[in-house]
């Protein structure tokens, strides 16, 4: 019904006018944006829309003016204008109506009610009728928004209610009598007292700004039902408050959907959970699964790409989700699944019906591999993955709450184990995870109480064997565990946002200890050390400049700085990736891409960055052994990397089997347990002072 009508969207926000035009679209209508007033004039006047969409407060030509200087060309039935307003001063909207709105919606926008009133617009325009002045206007605009109207004269105590107002509530016309207590009486218990206390606060004198109020009311089947209620105080010439009037809405759909992505909401989920939970105690034949889904790396890449991007990822990520369960549906039923976004970028799926608890699997499987194709932001390319979390019902649990509890550390486990993969839980998952809530509180204090120290493993020329450089590696001695490894640790560092200052740290500490070396074993070319750099500093809008300055501060050239990035971060924004690997070479400083092999790049991809080493992972390494057959890949890689003149590193170096058939392939470097596991700076000093530097 909405095609072929045209609507101008205007407003200075870009996230508002990307969210409403992209919905809007989807109802049909054909949606131009304009930014500003003026450009809205100029749009107006190169072609005329069926409908303006107008924000009240922008920056230089303001919505008003925009209305003021449409009403002198446009009468209100031509050419219908809804202002959008977030603010809490009715006296906008009021001065908007009287200089010929013909509507407003109120930001954050409720979409079913703003469909509905461009939708009514549209309808009027398109009958001819003659929109009213003033309250008249208001009146029949709210009527043909779907909305209920009330009038309360204070004189007489009498309460005039819409056939609609009835009917949200079940009731015929002649069903509900002209009286207050026809509607609180109907208001939930809990909500009474604020819906009162919000009226009282309009009708005292010297309000007049309005009031909006969302309460439950019961409806004739004994449910209950969300209302919106929006209205204002009447005044005559001495101030005096002597009639109330507005209009109702029911918003129930609205507070169990989420608004960005069309998906159920959390409320929505628990309260279907919490059914199918009940259900199920009483028939536990009937068994279902409830699924946690987390998006890997969204803080990358929202903080990296903005969070128009984040928003975009979001209903990619639902449309994607979606169509999982209905490809994972084609095998099985899949009456009374639902979908839900429960906060920022955590989703949920109930699963209902399963024949069996592994059923859960297969589908969290199928819905993975939805997952995994590249996602598109204008030019930029984005790989998304997601971890996965399982909880199947089991008559043990006593509240729904314990299911979603986990399947969150369903969830966490997977994350884990390597992200983009999916856990059912065990029991065993909720101590790990009792365990490691308490890590993440004690690495909170680590940097500052002086727990994290860094170790140093040589990097070895092949050739004669000699000390060439260093890699630093934090360690975590804790006061009562012991020595933490980076792999338990270094997660939780990225989740909990420390991995930047811990990353930092160690820069600072290894060009400091690396300088010193320098100074007492000087050679030709001087002793490099690396660092690795997490994936999550890639969204540090001044991490060139940082580390600059951590280099300046330890006087240690650029020219032996090493920085070790995986190949994690170049699948979440190559383009932003190239971008801060570039800045970060012009500043003299090597770049190594660490643990080849085993993620998403290629060495065609890699030729187009500045990398001038290549790590090949242990796992290929450490099968260069007699009978194993690893040698080609190996030699492959290594005749790819020089035709790109980069220079290979071998990791894992644990036997002299290795280091031979890598220097008969050409090999440069390599560094392993054969020569050295990560020491102490005090023992990588006796290292080097027992076998000098490679000159």
């Amino acid at each position: 019904m909405n095609a072929g009508n045209n609507i101008l969207l205007v407003d200075d926000e870009a996230l508002n006018r990307d969210m409403l035009s992209r919905r809007l679209r989807h109802q049909g209508f054909h949606v131009e944006t304009a930014e500003d007033g003026s450009s809205a004039l100029a749009a107006i006047q190169a072609r005329p829309p069926d409908l303006v969409l107008l924000d009240i407060m922008m920056p230089g030509t303001t919505g008003l003016e925009v209305l003021q200087t449409l009403r002198a060309t446009y009468a209100p039935d031509q050419l219908p204008v809804l202002m959008v307003t977030a603010l809490q001063d009715g006296n906008k909207v009021v001065e908007a109506l009287s200089l010929g709105a013909n509507d407003y919606i109120t930001k954050p926008v409720d979409f079913p009610v703003a469909l509905a009133r461009i939708q009514g617009q549209l309808a009027r325009q398109a009958a001819g009728n003659q929109l009213r002045r003033s309250e008249e206007r208001f009146a029949l605009a709210v009527r043909g928004s779907n909305a209920g109207v009330w009038d309360w004269d204070l004189d007489n105590g009498k309460v005039y209610y819409s056939a609609r107002w009835k009917s949200m509530l079940g009731y015929s016309d002649s069903e509900i009598r002209g009286e207050p207590g026809e509607w609180f009486s109907r208001v939930h218990p809990a909500d009474l007292e604020s819906l009162r206390e919000m009226l009282r606060a309009e009708q005292s004198v010297g309000s007049g700004a309005g009031f909006d109020n969302e309460h439950r009311m019961r409806h004739q089947n004994g449910t209950y039902r969300w209302i919106r209620c929006r209205g204002a105080a009447v005044r005559d010439n001495s101030g005096r408050v002597y009639r109330m009037t507005g209009s109702t809405i029911d918003v129930t759909a609205g507070k169990l959907q989420d608004p960005l992505t069309g998906l159920a909401n959390r409320a929505s989920l628990i309260e279907r959970l919490e059914e199918e939970f009940n259900a199920c105690r009483g028939n536990p034949s009937a068994p279902f699964a409830l699924m946690f889904l987390d998006i890997d790396s969204f803080k990358l890449i929202n903080d990296s790409l903005g969070h128009v991007a984040g928003d975009r990822l979001l209903v990619w990520m639902a449309e994607r989700l979606t169509h999982g369960l209905r490809s994972a549906s084609e095998w099985r039923p899949a009456a009374g699944d639902l979908a839900a976004r429960l906060a920022g970028d955590e989703f949920a799926v109930l699963l209902c019906g399963l024949p069996e608890p592994v059923d859960a699997v297969r589908i969290a499987e199928r819905i993975l591999a939805e997952l995994r194709e590249p996602f598109a932001v204008g030019d930029r390319v984005i790989f998304c993955t997601v971890s996965v979390g399982i909880a199947p019902f089991h008559p043990g649990y006593q509240a729904a709450a314990e299911m979603v509890r986990d399947a969150d550390t369903a969830m966490h486990e997977a994350k884990s184990k390597g992200r983009s993969r999916c856990e059912v839980f065990d029991q065993s998952m909720h101590a790990r995870a009792v365990a490691r809530l308490e890590l993440e509180n004690d690495l909170r204090h680590a940097l500052e109480k002086h727990q994290l120290c860094v170790n140093y493993q040589p990097k070895v020329r092949l050739a004669d064997r000699r000390v060439c450089g260093f890699e630093a590696l934090v360690r975590w001695r804790h006061p009562t565990r012991g020595l933490i490894p980076p792999a338990e640790f270094i997660p939780a560092a990225e989740e909990t946002g420390l991995i930047h200052a811990i990353d930092m740290w160690v820069l600072r500490e290894a060009c400091a200890q690396m300088k010193r070396w320098q100074v007492a074993y000087p050679c030709d070319p001087p002793l490099a050390i690396s660092v690795n750099l997490s994936p999550r500093q890639f969204s540090e809008p001044d991490l060139a400049g940082q580390i600059a300055e951590v280099l300046r501060e330890t006087g240690l050239e650029p020219s032996v700085l090493r920085l070790e990035v995986t190949e994690t971060v170049l699948m979440v924004d190559q383009d932003l990736a190239r971008d801060i690997l570039t800045r970060l070479k012009g500043l003299g400083i090597g770049l190594k891409i660490d643990d080849f092999g085993t993620g998403y790049s290629s060495l065609a991809y890699l030729a187009q960055l500045p990398f001038d080493t290549l790590k090949i992972d242990r796992s290929f390494t450490s099968r260069l052994k007699s009978g194993e057959g690893n040698s080609d890949l190996v030699r492959s890689i290594l005749e790819m990397a020089h035709t790109l003149r980069m220079k290979v590193i071998a990791e894992g170096v644990e036997e002299n089997e290795q280091i031979v058939q890598l220097v008969a392939m050409g090999c440069e470097f390599g560094q392993g347990f054969y020569f050295s596991e990560p020491v102490s700076a005090e023992d990588a000093g006796k290292l080097l002072a027992a076998m000098p530097p490679a000159s």
